[in-house]
């Protein structure tokens, strides 16, 4: 009887405390991609790697044509007027521009991921910052992903606080 009566003051003791914690965690959501799409600086990152990958595509495409172009004149009958080392000479050339073209397709995707990550990261950065300072400003300890929660209140998310905070609608 002792030992129920020490485990119910113990119990009634904690059930304030709990309550307590409870009501500092406030918790909201927030989808960031909704952040960047609605933020002017995408648009202008966005454009701006199209541009980008259209010059990528005519370096490529210029050395698609040469390549083209040398494959038509050795399958042509106008070899016939060439040397045996001119031909030799011509084919080293050829497989050349071939693995100009290989590395340079790879070396592209590279380029245009650099690229993306040097225009989209500040752009990441400032959404993120907003997020944290919306959070703060507004007592929030826990905020997460909207993507990843299957339900949530829709006055939890903190969205249009964040477009307030970046200035947009």
């Amino acid at each position: 009887m002792k030992k129920s009566a020490s485990i119910l003051l113990i119990l009634a003791g904690l059930a304030p405390a709990g309550a307590g914690l409870h009501a500092q965690g406030k918790m909201g959501c927030v989808s960031i991609n909704e952040v960047i799409v609605a933020m002017p600086e995408t648009k202008k990152a966005d454009t701006t790697l199209a541009e980008y990958q259209e010059a990528l595509q005519q370096q490529f495409d210029t050395y698609k044509a040469e390549y083209t172009q040398q494959t038509s004149l050795l399958g042509s009958a106008d070899t016939v007027k060439f040397t045996k080392p001119q031909l030799d000479l011509k084919r080293k050339s050829l497989a050349e521009i071939l693995a100009k073209i290989q590395g340079f397709e790879q070396e592209a995707g590279t380029m245009l991921e650099q690229k993306k990550t040097a225009l989209f990261q500040p752009i990441q950065k400032k959404a993120e910052d907003a997020i944290q300072q919306v959070s703060r400003d507004n007592g929030y300890a826990y905020v997460f992903e909207k993507e990843g929660l299957h339900v949530y209140p829709p006055s939890d998310d903190i969205l249009p606080l964040v477009k307030k905070r970046l200035g947009l609608r």
